[in-house]
Parts: structure tokens; C-alpha cells; sequence
């Protein structure tokens, strides 16, 4: 079994940046991906970022140039550093862990963490 615990949420003003922080606990080794899906106020969840066990990375569209995910092997721990954010990145943003190759389709995410909130006011 494996545990995602997710810190580092929080509200910003328009332009200001946040960095997610996500542990993955327990039976780690059987995860290949990680990444950080968010779900906005009346939207849809949506996969924004995902890194590979090699380093290689996938972006959701609107966030590319603005966020950065990152991988620490050795803590167990995948990073979001979020940049120039905007209201419409306001979301629960959750933690996923996927061992069936890297991808950024939701149902290849089989461990998700509770999510934290990012509110981006004007």
C-alpha cells in the first residue's frame, strides 16, 4: 500500500508563487509516476503535471513555463513549484502515484493523496 501526503497549499495573490510538496510513504518502489492532478470549483480534475522515474516531464498546456515538477528519489518526494499564479489556478490540488508507465490520463494513477487547497486572489 502506498501513502501520498501532500503540504504546501495555501492563498496567494495573482502573480505569487507556492510550492507543493508531496511524500509518498509505504510501498513505494511499485510507483514509476508521479504527478498533481487539481480539481477546480465547479470543473473538471484535470492531470497538471506528471515525472517520470527517468526525469522526463508532461504539463498540462496552461500551466507550461509557470510550473515546474521535480522528483527527489531519495526523500520519496515529488515537488510542484507553482509560478506567475492566476484566480483561474485556484483548485484542490492532489497528489498521484502510477506504476503503469508514464502518462497523464487520471485512471493511469492508481494512489491519490487528500488534496490540498491553492486559492489565487486578485
Amino acid at each position: 500500500q502506498v501513502q501520498l501526503v501532500e503540504s504546501g497549499g495555501g492563498t496567494v495573490q495573482a502573480g505569487g508563487s507556492l510550492r507543493l510538496s508531496c511524500a509518498a510513504l509505504g510501498s513505494v518502489a511499485s510507483i514509476d509516476t508521479m504527478g498533481w492532478s487539481r480539481l477546480a470549483p465547479g470543473g473538471q480534475r484535470e492531470m497538471v503535471a506528471s515525472i517520470a522515474t527517468d526525469g522526463t516531464t508532461k504539463y498540462l498546456e496552461s500551466v507550461k513555463g509557470r510550473f515546474t515538477i521535480s522528483r527527489d528519489a531519495a526523500k520519496n518526494t515529488v515537488y510542484l513549484q507553482m509560478n506567475v499564479l492566476d484566480p483561474e489556478d485556484t483548485a484542490v490540488y492532489y497528489c498521484g502515484g502510477g506504476a503503469g508507465g508514464h502518462t497523464r490520463l487520471l485512471l493511469g494513477y492508481g494512489f491519490w493523496g487528500q488534496g490540498t487547497q491553492v486559492t489565487v486572489s486578485l
